[in-house]
């Protein structure tokens, strides 16, 4: 059998091998679990010869196959393409392994894969005899037996135990051998002859062109194979790959389609067109879309189409949406709901939206913009700017409510960017959507739900997970996808999570409309400043459902000025003189400003912005107790100060009023659930960011900046902590009609003077950033090199390369040359780690496969410059590089060795940063390493070093230094602490930018609310609300009420500057809501509106539920424009809304008195 085995080319010199694959081929036929399993084991037994006898492979930190695979010396050895045919060989082997049924097509394949890895190994390795270019393996040639047992699962596992235990004892065998140092080194000695014997066989084996076809066209169907099996479909099984179809319209009317994708009961879920990889996806739809005919009328149902080319994908379910990318197919449980929701799923405009989840009117607008722009416009993505304490979460709880209950979403995921506010929206989801499961992703991460709850990055490590079955969460897992406070930074951040999972997308954010960055529509598809909907901190203030801020800017001498020395008294000038300020003794003249608070704490100061809050912000408790309080720090040491200080002026409260709460502490998490408990202490909490976002305490009453704030999102995300209304908070019927902001660092100021300041870009990993100064410079010198080989490096600036260097010009173009090929090899090596199992690097797939390739990077134009930059730089890899410090001079010299070549004035500054490092270094002589290179070091900072520095002069530099930089401590500055008397003036109330502040009337109404809570069932009352006429009587009634709870004169003055008293009262209590409904059901009896003229209507009468009355001006007006820019008369017949208008002035005249 052996002899006629399509591997006995593998047998003379490589019998280990030849045994498995041998083994492997004949149970092909009739074993075919059997075949895999030993298909693999000649594969791993073909890795490990490779590490035992190929020196340029390096072990990896583990011994698996996968992790040897993985390996990027091995990725560089072996190719890409070789790479994916080993994985597709041992994920076909691990499934046997595990139990798994194997497909005999399948167990073929990895044959037919295998066979290209042994003929490579033999042609690159072998002394003796190889076979031809042309050699190739076929499946008809594979043994014909009789009918043989099929291998079973233990049968299978003990021959995989065997097989470990012979390389546990080859392993042991050795390391006996080598229990002498003498037997060792001898041992050492032989296995280096072997390896240099190897790699000399080798690199003649390697002289002669390697013409072999490996099929690299066939790597996009393993590819694709690999994404259908993480997708829980077997590529290999019956009626999946190339089914024909009838129908087609050519001369035979017959067609095969690429893949079908069966469900349950065997009808097709869906249909896969694959294009050749150097084709765009989209040239296969037209033919995808006729196979999905040709399957529609022979099964009765149409099925989702993706197309692909191996690279990009795209999903296109043409019944209801248009094609997009998704980055790869659907399991069977994610198709078969998206066929039954063409017939399931609900028009969203009739649903109601749950009251008990909202029960405001501009949520509920809210959830309805989003419903029709989800339907109506066909968008799958949606941003709401909703202030902060206005009801975020609930919102979008009752949006997924409706949607669930419409059948358009089953699952969804909620994103937030801290623990607390994982669980805090976790909770809200429980209590206001028991009925479907919600899962805390951070706490259980195995748990399954409808509602999964998680931070950014335990999502973004998740979605690689995967395990026998596939990937848990497959790019269709969810329907849903919420971002908590979207902003540039997070979508910028984590844009591959929204990347990957093919969902509608909605974001939240409390930054006002005006204030978000316009990057942050163009990535919801928006126009910059109109979201999907708004409502805003003063809407929400004047409808009485949020307190106002009062800004009180204040400062201090030191926190304004920083602190001289000259203008201190005599006292302090002691004081000063006997702090430590350096190790080398120097005292300073002058703390600048930004230094207080930073490095210098000083008591007086923080003594006096503590007094100020004490003496002058709100209290509870009959006034005896400071309310709930947040002093937002600058940093730890700062926040401990402040809490230090606290407790030496109130130390009979036991160090619990004020507190600290970090993410450095541990069970902070409790520290939040005791602040947010009205009763308990602390009730000053301290933070340092952790408090600045997301935290829902509506006790809250006074807050204190005492940090400079130059973000937008976390400037209005701090004014956020106090906007929650709280009723009884300073005793029976005395609600919370504002709360305090002591802003001591001019925050109000800087926001107010400059309302267009962007919010900080993001910087990119220094990974990134070296990975891009490399591929520049090596653009750098190809851009003046010709592009024939032969050419020298005579176009650039002699100065750039060779003057001062000695040595033939041939030399030193060799040196260049080596430099970029250094260059180039470390780049390539890079990618080469990139793992295509990851998330990230999969939709860059092609370009990671093109530069894992030498050819790419024999020369870069702008066009490769520019994808290595765009698409690769900043991709996770496993090669890497720990020593932080070395990158940081790495990427000082590449920066440097850039201006130097582009001749940029910046040099010179460069060129100071690296003296200044070597004068580091220089004291550290006594470190052999140092000592090694003080020659160097020192004459890098003489003048006559830089005068006709060269681009091989500074790499060598780079090269020999970069080692060394890490033994410099870095220059800490001594935390001083001082105790100066300060000075500081009178606080002064400020106007905030984009919230208007409140009025007398504002006032005037949240206090009349107030009055009229325990009178809601009055008649009076009752009849306003029903829109009834009222007598003199009632109007008699009301101002009783009115008088009784304490309104004086000047208060009934404003009532009738209102419009009287009756107008007033409705305008608070707002108009039943059956009531608002009776009065236009006679307008729409006989009637058959329009979902718009519908939806019209529902806004009128929200609008006089909330509020009472309704001045027909308004139907003129956002929101009614919305529906048509004429408003009204673009949705209404001039009759009918005549009758509206009438039917509004009648409910005017109702409380007319």
């Amino acid at each position: 059998m052996d002899s006629m085995s399509q591997f006995s080319f593998l047998a003379a010199e490589f019998p280990d091998i030849f045994v498995h694959a041998s083994r492997a081929e004949a149970l092909a036929r009739s074993d075919s679990r059997g075949a895999a399993f030993y298909c693999r084991l000649a594969l791993e037994t073909s890795v490990e010869w490779l590490y035992r006898h190929d020196g340029t492979l390096r072990s990896p930190y583990e011994s698996t196959l996968a992790a040897l695979i993985a390996a990027p010396s091995f990725q560089t050895l072996l190719g890409r393409t070789l790479c994916v045919k080993a994985r597709f060989v041992k994920d076909v082997g691990n499934a046997a392994a595990h139990g798994k049924p194997v497909a005999p097509t399948q167990a073929a394949t990895a044959l037919r894969e295998f066979f290209d890895i042994a003929y490579w190994l033999v042609r690159t390795y072998a002394r003796g005899a190889k076979p031809g270019p042309d050699a190739a393996f076929s499946l008809e040639a594979l043994p014909r037996l009789a009918q043989v047992q099929q291998t079973t699962l233990a049968q299978l596992q003990e021959a995989a135990r065997r097989y470990q235990a012979s390389v546990q004892d080859r392993k042991a065998v050795e390391a006996a051998l080598a229990a002498s140092e003498e037997r060792r080194a001898a041992i050492e000695a032989a296995h280096e002859a072997l390896q240099a014997e190897i790699a000399r066989i080798k690199a003649a084996n390697q002289a002669i062109p390697d013409r072999r076809d490996y099929r690299e066209s066939e790597t996009r169907d393993l590819f694709i194979d690999t994404l259908l099996r993480e997708a829980g479909f077997d590529p290999q099984a019956p009626d999946v790959a190339e089914v024909e179809v009838r129908g087609m319209p050519n001369a035979s009317g017959v067609g095969f389609v690429d893949y079908v994708l069966p469900g349950a009961d065997g009808r097709p879920l869906a249909l896969i067109e694959a294009k050749r990889s150097r084709r765009d996806p989209r040239d296969g739809q037209q033919q995808a879309k006729l196979y999905a005919d040709c399957l529609e009328t022979q099964y009765g149902r149409r099925p989702v189409i993706f197309y692909t080319n191996g690279y990009e994908h795209w999903i296109w379910d043409d019944t209801r949406f248009s094609p997009r990318p998704i980055q790869g197919f659907m399991k069977r449980d994610e198709l078969e709901l998206m066929l039954q929701r063409r017939e399931t799923r609900k028009t969203l405009a009739p649903e109601n939206i749950d009251k008990s989840i909202v029960d405001r009117a501009y949520q509920q607008r809210a959830i309805r913009r989003v419903t029709e722009a989800f339907e109506r416009d066909h968008a799958r993505k949606a941003l709401l700017v909703i202030a902060t304490g206005a009801g975020k979460t609930r919102t979008v709880i009752a949006l997924c409510d409706l949607l669930m209950r419409a059948n358009w979403v089953k699952r969804v995921l909620f994103l937030a960017d801290r623990k607390a506010l994982v669980t805090q929206a976790t909770n809200a989801f429980k209590k206001h959507l028991p009925g479907a499961a919600t899962v805390n992703l951070v706490e259980d991460k195995t748990q399954e739900g409808r509602v999964y709850v998680s931070t950014y990055p335990t999502m973004m490590r998740l979605i690689d997970e995967a395990d026998a079955e596939g990937r848990r969460f497959g790019v269709g897992h969810f329907d849903l996808i919420v971002i908590d406070e979207a902003h540039r930074s997070v979508y910028r951040k984590y844009k591959a999570i929204f990347d990957y999972f093919d969902s509608l997308l909605v974001g939240l954010t409390a930054t006002p409309k005006g204030e978000v960055d316009r990057d942050t529509y163009r990535l919801f598809d928006l126009q910059t400043g109109v979201p999907t909907d708004a409502y805003s901190l003063d809407e929400a203030v004047r409808d009485g459902f949020l307190a106002p801020p009062r800004a009180v800017s204040l400062t201090t001498d030191f926190l304004d000025r920083g602190i001289r020395y000259d203008q201190l008294s005599e006292d302090d000038q002691e004081k000063w003189d006997a702090l430590e300020w350096e190790e080398d003794g120097a005292v300073p003249g002058v703390v600048e400003a930004p230094a207080i608070n930073k490095w210098l704490f000083n008591a007086d100061t923080v003594d006096r912005v503590l007094a100020h809050l004490m003496e002058n912000g709100l209290k509870v408790a009959d006034g005896d107790r400071l309310g709930k309080t947040i002093i937002f720090a600058k940093n730890r040491d700062h926040a401990n100060f402040i809490a230090q200080r606290f407790d030496a002026h109130y130390p009979h409260l036991a160090g619990h009023f004020a507190r600290v709460i970090d993410h450095s502490i541990s069970y902070a998490q409790t520290l939040i659930d005791d602040f947010s408990d009205a009763e308990k202490a602390p009730h000053i909490a301290v933070s340092i960011d952790m408090l600045d976002t997301g935290i829902d305490v509506k006790e809250i009453v006074n807050l204190v900046f005492f940090k400079p704030v130059r973000s937008k999102t976390k400037f209005w995300q701090m004014i956020g902590r106090g906007t929650r209304l709280c009723e009884n908070l300073f005793g029976e019927k005395q609600d919370k009609q504002f709360f305090y902001i002591f802003d001591w660092c001019r925050n109000f100021e800087f926001f107010n003077e400059h309302p267009n300041v962007a919010d900080g870009k993001a910087g990119d990993s220094l990974g990134k950033r070296l990975f891009a100064a490399r591929v520049e410079l090596i653009g750098e010198i190809d851009r003046s090199t010709p592009e024939t080989p032969a050419g020298d490096y005579a176009q650039l600036p002699p100065s750039v390369l060779h003057v001062g260097e000695s040595g033939s010009d041939a030399d030193r173009d060799a040196a260049v040359a080596e430099i970029r090929a250094s260059l180039a090899g470390a780049l390539r090596s890079e990618v080469e780690g990139m793992s295509l199992d990851n998330f990230l690097v999969r939709p860059h797939r092609r370009s990671v496969e093109k530069f894992s390739s030498g050819a790419a990077w024999a020369r870069l134009d702008a066009d490769a410059r520019a994808e290595l930059i765009e698409h690769i730089a900043g991709l996770p890899s496993s090669v890497g590089d720990d020593d932080l410090a070395a990158k940081q001079f790495d990427l000082l010299l590449f920066r440097t060795e850039l201006t130097l070549l582009r001749v940029e004035p910046s040099f010179m500054g460069l060129a100071t940063r690296i003296r200044e490092t070597a004068s580091l270094l220089e004291p550290l002589a006594n470190v052999p390493m140092v000592a090694a290179e003080i020659a160097l070091i020192e004459e890098v900072q003489t003048d006559a070093f830089w005068q006709d520095v060269t681009l091989p002069m500074l790499e060598s530099l780079r090269r020999r230094l970069r080692a060394l930089v890490k033994l410099i401590e870095r220059e800490k500055r001594p935390i001083v602490y001082s105790d100066f008397e300060d000075r500081g003036g009178a606080g002064a109330e400020v106007a905030i930018r984009g919230l208007p502040v409140g009025t007398d009337m504002d006032a005037f109404r949240r206090k009349a609310r107030v009055f009229l809570r325990p009178h809601e069932s009055h008649i009076a009352v009752l009849k306003l609300k029903r829109a009834e006429p009222l007598t003199a009587t009632d109007l008699a009634e009301l101002e009783r009420i009115f008088k009784e709870s304490g309104a004086d004169d000047a208060s009934l003055g404003l009532i009738q500057s209102e419009g009287g008293l009756a107008r007033f009262v409705r305008s608070l209590v707002g108009l039943d809501r059956e009531a608002a409904k009776r009065l236009f059901s006679e307008f729409e009896d006989g009637r058959r509106l329009t979902a718009d003229q519908h939806e019209f209507l529902n806004l009128v009468i929200d609008h006089l539920t909330e509020r009472g009355a309704m001045d027909p001006a308004l139907l003129y007006e956002t929101p009614f424009t919305d529906f048509d820019a004429k408003g009204v008369e673009g949705v209404f017949e001039t009759a009918d809304v005549l009758r509206l208008v009438d039917i509004l002035r009648r409910v005017d005249e109702r409380s007319a008195a």
